[in-house]
């Protein structure tokens, strides 16, 4: 979708250290990145940073773009452009900050503001997974399509976005949010202590005793391959324990929403000692007071990157039955199903992917 506008926008990465500031056409990036100290304690120094930003990425460009479009980590009134809430990566941000507006004086063009996790999920849905999943079925002779997704994004934080119909949900209050649900192990504590960098990083410390280790997820994951010094059964439990607390949220909104389920972000680079507790856990029973089982997801789960499930995923269960009072036959899929697969972009990529499609669409109506 988009891969052959010619029109021009304008993004941004906004982190708490730095801005990466582009330019899309086309769908792919046509400027080199330029990335500035966020400054995100002052917002005077913040703000001057993004016009600064900004106008040297339209300086670099042989015409004018049709908008500004990026994502912006934490809550806000997406819609109209507003910023404010608990943000702890743009404290000065607080109090709440009408950006969109602010920039739209400044560059005369139009100002798109989402969530992350809400333009990862877009970008995964309009360039990434979902078109991907739906190409691989029908070259299987499946006639399953699929047309929802939810993106999880695995980092910092633990961000979630949801497509409808190929139509990004920003929900009646533009507060789609996962970080909060309750921990499946801590009821009282939120899913994003179990689900994130920090999360990663503290079981590895309770495991293995030393929670002054000053390790990071990708260190951790390196001890878990057993290519770097430290205890390997903390660094696989550590990994297991977000697969399992991730899984518990992630069946919640699986089961609610019934689509696909892309995961991005870094901490996925540890996948392979994730998923076998994030997909058991989805694959999980319940019961009933009288004792009957019950699937925690209602539909069958696969894992989408393993070719073997992917073939049983395409192939379903089909079989013919008869109508009733004639000789007449139709063929019946008995099985539901939805799966479950890694981003291949990249979180970032794909939210960049969803920034510049969200602002055309938006032009487009």
């Amino acid at each position: 979708m988009y891969s052959n506008d010619k029109r021009i926008v304008i993004t941004l990465d906004a982190g708490g250290t730095n801005l990466v500031f582009g330019a899309m056409q086309a769908g792919k990036f046509i400027v080199e990145p330029i990335s500035m100290p966020s400054n995100a304690q002052d917002l005077d120094k913040c703000l001057a940073t993004m016009v600064s930003g900004f106008q040297q990425v339209i300086d670099k460009l042989d015409e004018k773009p049709v908008a500004i479009s990026f994502a912006f980590p934490g809550p806000a009134d997406y819609p109209r452009g507003i910023i404010g809430g608990y943000l702890p990566n743009f404290p000065s941000f607080r109090d709440g900050v009408a950006l969109g507006a602010f920039l739209e004086d400044k560059f005369g063009i139009p100002v798109f503001i989402n969530n992350d996790g809400d333009l990862f999920a877009y970008g995964e849905a309009l360039g990434g997974v979902l078109p991907e999943i739906n190409a691989r079925l029908k070259e299987l002779g499946s006639p399953k399509q699929y047309k929802n997704l939810i993106g999880y994004t695995f980092g910092t934080g633990f961000g979630i976005g949801v497509v409808v119909e190929n139509r990004l949900n920003r929900g009646d209050n533009s507060c789609v949010e996962t970080f909060c649900l309750p921990h499946k192990e801590m009821p009282n504590i939120i899913v994003e202590e179990g689900v994130s960098i920090r999360a990663v990083c503290r079981v590895y410390g309770e495991k293995s005793g030393n929670m002054e280790h000053g390790l990071t997820p990708r260190d951790i994951c390196e001890i878990a391959d057993g290519v770097r010094e430290g205890d390997i059964e903390a660094a696989k439990e550590a990994f297991a324990t977000m697969g399992r607390i991730a899984g518990a949220a992630i069946a919640t909104a699986t089961t609610i929403i019934d689509g696909l389920v892309v995961l991005g972000g870094g901490v996925t680079a540890a996948s392979r000692w994730i998923m076998p507790a994030l997909l058991k856990e989805m694959r999980s029973k319940l019961h009933t007071l009288k004792g009957d089982e019950v699937n925690l997801v209602q539909m069958k789960v696969y894992d989408l990157d393993n070719p073997d499930e992917f073939v049983q995923f395409a192939k379903g269960e089909v079989r013919t039955i008869k109508v009733y009072g004639s000789e007449r036959t139709v063929e019946y899929d008995t099985q539901k199903r939805v799966g479950i697969a890694i981003s291949r972009m990249g979180a970032s990529q794909a939210i960049s992917m969803g920034a510049y499609s969200f602002a055309l669409s938006e032009l487009d109506k």
